[in-house]
């Protein structure tokens, strides 16, 4: 590698090991080593390339993840799973060499020079995260989050996406004070100020949280987790023996929760729990049947993952089922709407069948109907399955739409106990801000809490373990609008084109 190069595999490292479940350290000055080398350049091929080796580093790093999951969830060997990743790797944050060229050609188009083009970077930074289609939909907001920032209050307002553009800015104020230091320039106050504005932020968020929605209802659920080994949860889908244990497994720990804890409003499995169809509302038919002997006994309501199909072309669906006492869908089930690649569906296949007759071990799942609210008696219940969560938009919807609380079901076994289960779980976590929601995550293997409209965050589930516990979850029957859910999904984008529209009326009040 190039020496020329080391500044873009600094960024990387520098962006790699600042993402969940490392502490944020370089969030606010991880770009200056790549922008300062964008910055010199007259080239905006070498601008992408440096871009590229950035993105590499980055995700290679921080989503190493990823060839366990292919390996684990796709059934691949190992070979083609480290190929699988290493293709991951070189396509998942084009956003960042992707908003470099952009910036680049911008410039040269429009002849800007200067301050204005430093001020471009992290304006063209902040478009490529919001607008570039994510597998897995990251960005240094949810930091905010998992570090424990008053800030993260503000998310109701501008969303995390919103907290991490701003962050962006800081590396660039962070970076004009590195270069006026070099050329003899006024320094400190470029330096002072990001620091300033960032204790102004939390000074605000502080006082957010000390001003938390007001709720006049509680439900008192009972999160399951089971614990189910990959094998396991194969053999069973399969229709194997296991499929008994499994189910046994996850009705044991509910009556032990159950005989624990007394009566429950809901207690909640996870993604897929029950390893067979549900395919009609009364759970009569098939080994549906079982699942209704179950609640029945309980006296009480369940919620949880599933089989169904769809009947217009019998594509089995990953769904979302809420049973009544007497084991009948209190609501149709919703059928999960975004899949997973490489897992759910195989990318591509809709234009090449072939792909999946040569990769029949990844499944063809069909898709659901987009955000659904579910209704649940007086409740109305916001679905999410597993990585649904990810995306600002889904849960917005959901809100928008009547939801009172977000339930999240997800199976995180297949992604390993090291990096993956704390990036999913706090990135879904940070919904329940944007909206003021509860929000509800039951999974197979952790993690497993709830968080509270307030971003209180309850006790967390232990990685890999059985286990259960019984939450109170207090929610508003009329929950109010946030700002992020109308004017402030638009704030940060409109302060963005401002950004650029005063960087141009300066390029030519300069040439006039």
């Amino acid at each position: 590698m190039k020496l020329a190069h080391l500044p873009s595999i600094v960024t990387g490292i520098l962006i790699g090991t600042s993402y969940i479940p490392f502490p944020p350290w370089a969030i606010f000055f991880c770009f200056i080593p790549l922008w300062n080398y964008w910055l010199k350049q007259n080239d905006g091929k070498k601008v992408f390339i440096a871009g590229w080796i950035s993105q590499f580093t980055l995700t290679l790093i921080g989503f190493n993840w990823v060839a366990y999951t292919v390996h684990e969830f796709g059934h691949l060997p190992w070979p083609l799973a480290i190929l699988v990743l290493f293709i991951f790797c070189a396509f998942a944050n084009l956003h960042i060499p992707l908003a470099g060229w952009c910036w680049f050609h911008f410039c040269r188009m429009f002849g800007v020079q200067g301050p204005g083009r430093l001020w471009a970077l992290p304006i063209f930074v902040a478009f490529g995260e919001r607008l570039f289609p994510m597998i897995f939909d990251w960005h240094f907001g949810y930091t905010w989050l998992w570090a424990g920032f008053p800030a993260f209050h503000l998310a109701d307002t501008i969303g995390f996406i919103g907290l991490s553009n701003i962050g962006l800015f800081f590396n660039a104020m962070a970076l004009q004070a590195y270069l006026n230091r070099l050329s003899a320039k006024s320094w400190k106050l470029w330096l002072t100020t990001p620091i300033l504005i960032f204790l102004s932020l939390n000074t605000i968020g502080w006082w957010r949280g000390q001003n938390p929605p007001t709720n006049d209802a509680k439900l008192r659920i009972l999160l399951v987790q089971a614990n189910i080994g990959n094998q396991e949860k194969l053999m069973a889908e399969a229709g194997a023996r296991f499929r008994d244990v499994v189910l046994e497994r996850f009705a044991r720990l509910t009556e032990q929760g159950l005989k624990e804890h007394g009566s429950v409003d809901f207690a909640v499995w996870p993604e897929t729990a029950f390893p067979e169809l549900i395919v009609e509302p009364n759970l009569y038919l098939g080994y549906a049947s079982k699942l209704k002997e179950l609640i029945t006994k309980w006296d009480s309501k369940l919620i949880t993952g599933g089989y169904s199909e769809l009947a217009q072309t019998e594509q089995i669906t990953n769904s979302f089922f809420i049973l009544d006492k007497t084991g009948k869908w209190l609501s149709p089930p919703y059928h999960k709407t975004i899949l997973l690649a490489f897992g759910e569906y195989f990318p591509g296949a809709n234009w090449f069948p072939s792909l999946s007759k040569t990769f029949p071990q990844v499944g063809n799942f069909g898709r659901g109907p987009g955000p659904t609210i579910l209704n649940a008696g007086e409740l109305r219940v916001g679905a999410q399955i597993c990585y649904e969560s990810l995306f600002d938009w889904f849960s917005r919807d959901l809100a928008l739409k009547g939801a009172q609380i977000l339930v999240n079901l997800t199976n995180d076994s297949w992604y390993g106990k090291w990096m993956e289960p704390y990036q999913h779980g706090y990135m879904t976590l940070a919904r329940a801000i944007e909206v003021r929601r509860p929000l509800i995550r039951s999974t197979n293997t952790g993690i497993s809490t709830v968080i509270l409209a307030d971003g209180s965050i309850l006790p967390l589930s232990p990685l890999h373990e059985e286990w259960f516990h019984l939450y109170e979850v207090p929610y508003a029957s009329n929950p109010q609008a946030t700002p992020f859910m109308g004017w402030g999904f638009w704030l940060i984008p409109s302060l963005l084109i401002l950004g650029l529209a005063t960087i141009l009326w300066s390029r030519r009040r300069q040439t006039s």
